[in-house]
Parts: C-alpha cells; sequence; structure tokens
C-alpha cells in the first residue's frame, strides 16, 4: 500500500535546478535545456536544495573553465550528500560534458548522466530517464560531431533579465585556429534559416525585449555555410545566393518596435564594406562591434592561423571608424602564445596604444589538449604570460579612463538595468562597463543620460527628462 509520501513523490511535478558556466553560447544551451524541461510538465527551480535533478552545464574553452567546471561538479556531488533531499540525481552537460564525457565518467562515476551538445532539445526526455534510472554505471548520452541548431518555436526558460537576451543565429566553426579546440566540441559551422532568426526576434520584441544579442562563434560567417553547399566552397559572398548578416540586418531593421541589435563574436577575416554600410545605416544595430583579434604580429597571426593579416586589420579597423560614426569596438588578444618573443609583445602594445579600443580584454594562452598549439615548441613560461597580461591591461586601463573622461558633457542612449545602473549603447552585458545614474528610472527602458563624471572605468550620469 502507498504511504501518503510516496503518493505526492508520485504526483508531484519533478523539480530540476541548473548550475550553467562559461559563456552566453552555453546560456542559450541552458535555457533550451530548461524549455524543453518545462515542456515536459517538470518544474524549474532555482533552489539546488529542492531539486531532485541538478544539472551542471560546464565549459571546456580554456583550463581555467575546465577547472571551474570539475569543481562545480564535485561541490554539487558533496553537497548533495549533506542535504535533507535523498536520492538527488546529477547530470552533467555542456562543452566539457561533450569532449571528455569519458573520461569524467571514469573519474566521476556518482554522476548519474553525461549529455553532449545534441541532446540539449531532448533534456525533459532525458530527466525522466534519469529520475527512472536506478544502477550504475553514469549514462552517456553523448554524441560525436554535433550537428543541432534551434528554431524560433524551440521553447526557451530565460535565464537573462526580462529586458535583454542572447539569440544564438548559427552553431559550430570552421576556422582552424591552432589555440582553440571549439570545432572538435561544437562542430562544424551551421546556420539558421533567415526566417527562424527573423521570426525569434519578432517574437522576442513582441514580449518587451529591448536588446538582443546575435552570437554565434563567428556571427560574420553567417549563412555562407547555406549558399556555400550550392555554389561551392571559397566563391564570393553574394546575398543573391542565400542569407548573409548584412541580409538579415536589413530584414530586422523592418521589424516595428524600440530596440537594440548587437552583434558579438565577428571574425576580422568575414567583414565586407556591405556589412558595414548596413550597420551605418541601421536604426536598430548598436554602434557597437566585438571583434576578437586574438594578436596582430605577422609571425603570431601566422603561428595561430588566424587566416587575417595586420594590413586587412589595420585597414579593417579604419574602414568601420571611417563608415560607423561613433562605434565603440570591443577586442580581445591572447597573451604568452607559444613563440611569442618580447618584440612580438611589444608590437602588440604598440597596437593596442595606436588604435585605443574603446574596450579591449586579454587572455592568457591556455595550452588546450587536442590543439595545434598545445605541441608547439617554445611554450611561454607561466610567469611571463602573467606579466605580459599585466603590461597589457594596465595600457588598456589608461586608454579606457581617458575614453571615459572623453564622455563627460556627452547626452547618450542608456537601457536601464537596475533603479540607479544603466548601459550604454557602447556596453554589452556582463563584460563592459555601467552607467551609474543619479536617480532612479525605470528598469528595462532606455533613458537619455548626460554623462557628468566617471568612477574608475564606469560613467556617471543625470537622467534628461523628457520633453
Amino acid at each position: 500500500m502507498l504511504q501518503s509520501t510516496d503518493i505526492l513523490a508520485a504526483t508531484r511535478p519533478i523539480k530540476v535546478g541548473m548550475i550553467s558556466l562559461g559563456c552566453a553560447k552555453n546560456l542559450v544551451d541552458a535555457e533550451i535545456m530548461l524549455g524543453d524541461i518545462a515542456a515536459n510538465g517538470m518544474e524549474v527551480t532555482a533552489d539546488a536544495e529542492e531539486a531532485d535533478v541538478l544539472i551542471v552545464n560546464t565549459c571546456a574553452f580554456i583550463d581555467s573553465a575546465k577547472e571551474e567546471s570539475i569543481e562545480a561538479i564535485l561541490e554539487a556531488h558533496q553537497r548533495r550528500g549533506l542535504r535533507k533531499k535523498a536520492g538527488q540525481k546529477l547530470v552533467v552537460s555542456g562543452c566539457m560534458s561533450q569532449r571528455f564525457s569519458k573520461e569524467l565518467a571514469a573519474e566521476i562515476p556518482e554522476v548519474d548522466a553525461f549529455m553532449g551538445l545534441d541532446q540539449v532539445a531532448d533534456a525533459g526526455k532525458i530527466i525522466q530517464q534519469v529520475v527512472a534510472k536506478q544502477s550504475s554505471p553514469p549514462l552517456n548520452l553523448v554524441t560525436p560531431k554535433p550537428r543541432y541548431i534551434p528554431d524560433y518555436t524551440t521553447p526557451r526558460f530565460r535565464l537573462t533579465p526580462k529586458h535583454y537576451s542572447y539569440l544564438k543565429i548559427a552553431e559550430g566553426c570552421n576556422h582552424p585556429c591552432s589555440f582553440c579546440v571549439i570545432p572538435q566540441m561544437r562542430g562544424r559551422h551551421r546556420s539558421r534559416p533567415l526566417e527562424s532568426v527573423e521570426n525569434e526576434i519578432r517574437n522576442l520584441v513582441e514580449e518587451g525585449i529591448k536588446e538582443i544579442n546575435l552570437i554565434s562563434q563567428d556571427t560574420t560567417y553567417y549563412g555562407m555555410d547555406l549558399w556555400e553547399e550550392k555554389a561551392g566552397p571559397r566563391q564570393p559572398v553574394d546575398s543573391a545566393r542565400g542569407p548573409t548578416l548584412t541580409g538579415l540586418l536589413e530584414r530586422i531593421e523592418a521589424i516595428p518596435g524600440e530596440f537594440w541589435i548587437r552583434l558579438l563574436y565577428t571574425h576580422p577575416a568575414h567583414w565586407s564594406q556591405e556589412l558595414i554600410d548596413a550597420i551605418a545605416a541601421s536604426s536598430k544595430v548598436a554602434k557597437y562591434v566585438d571583434m576578437p583579434l586574438q594578436h596582430i604580429d605577422e609571425e603570431m597571426l601566422q603561428m595561430m592561423r588566424r587566416e587575417t593579416s595586420r594590413q586587412q586589420i589595420e585597414d579593417l579597423i579604419h574602414a568601420i571608424r571611417e563608415g560607423i560614426p561613433g562605434i565603440a569596438l570591443r577586442t580581445t588578444f591572447i597573451v604568452g602564445f607559444p613563440g611569442e618573443t618580447e618584440d612580438h609583445f611589444e608590437s602588440l602594445l604598440e597596437f593596442i596604444e595606436q588604435t585605443r579600443f574603446e574596450r579591449l580584454g586579454i587572455f592568457t594562452y591556455s595550452q588546450e589538449e587536442g590543439s595545434r598549439a598545445a605541441k608547439m615548441d617554445r611554450q611561454v613560461p607561466p610567469a611571463v604570460k602573467n606579466a605580459r597580461y599585466r603590461r597589457a591591461m594596465t595600457l588598456q586601463q589608461k586608454i579606457a579612463a581617458e575614453s571615459a573622461q572623453s564622455m563627460i558633457g556627452r547626452e547618450i542612449n542608456v537601457l536601464v538595468e537596475e533603479p540607479l545602473i544603466a548601459r550604454s549603447e557602447s556596453d554589452a552585458p556582463d563584460v563592459d562597463t555601467r552607467v551609474l545614474l543619479s536617480r532612479t528610472a525605470p528598469v528595462g527602458q532606455f533613458a537619455k543620460v548626460r554623462v557628468s563624471g566617471t568612477q574608475v572605468y564606469d560613467l556617471r550620469g543625470d537622467v534628461v527628462a523628457e520633453d
């Protein structure tokens, strides 16, 4: 005979919690998993203590990300032994699971299941399978060479604030960068149909979203895989053949409503004058470009297999700034790549000083197992890498402070994040600076601000009253 507690357990919905690590692309995967879980009648909870199943959505981009993921898995396992809820299941997903599921299953057999990138849209069914599972070893559901891409009809459980969202326009990567293993984890580049992206943007705007951040491993490659299938590789980009990022931006311009579109993760090899003109002409696209360059020295670019040259990069930056007045350029660089000499590094510092990026980040090189660079000679010692990181960031901090000072007295449009905190058009979520407001403003709405001062790299501003 069933006891009352057994009846409750049999009738109440399964509660699922999640710890999601890593980049915005991983965050979208998390939203898709939770969306499918909710669509299957389960309850998403932010309280890990009460979850019947806890998912750790991992990152494996660099060593520090892998270490954070391992720590999160182990901590989740250890903490479930201390919780009041007995029998909590533990599932590992994301890039680390995709790449190392067999190794992780051997080292952490306490995990109940590993799922990969092709399984994100089937998370509900997988959770039900995990709950019903009684014995070890862990379920390993990972399939090689992922092919999945989402559609606008794919259920999503939003993990961002109500006023902004990330939209994945493509998945995977075709670039041969010698320091990176993303293609091995996420597969070949595959673009969503243009209509699918446009429909999702329309849905988001109707929901009240004010900022949509377009993401993929390389947003500037969007659509090229679709027309290359018909025309063959290495043919000139022609929007008549199929979708391109330029064509997408032109379609977005026709969508009614007040919102920003932000371009993240563009690659310098795939920019065109056509794209520059489209951004300049758009009232929807934020005058902000995220374009990771990784280095500028010619020899380093060749060893990194970046498919571009210093001259091409310099010409492109000039064309972008000339063609899009008021543009804010964000980039990232890697220091301590194998074979990087002091001369190579000094060349990078000179370029940073000369170009004066509005936003810039520095990574120390991470020796990724399975990458070409991991096998290269002349690996740079950690102490040298860290010293170069500090020198580059010190230079950029000076440039950023001067850039912030130059904004004093200007009126800018901002998106209010919290009653006294906003972001300008030049600031992407989570990675860039903020605008500190002198009085409260409605959260999730646009406002006009007059910059009155700075606080380190952040701006201070007075909200300008509407006429």
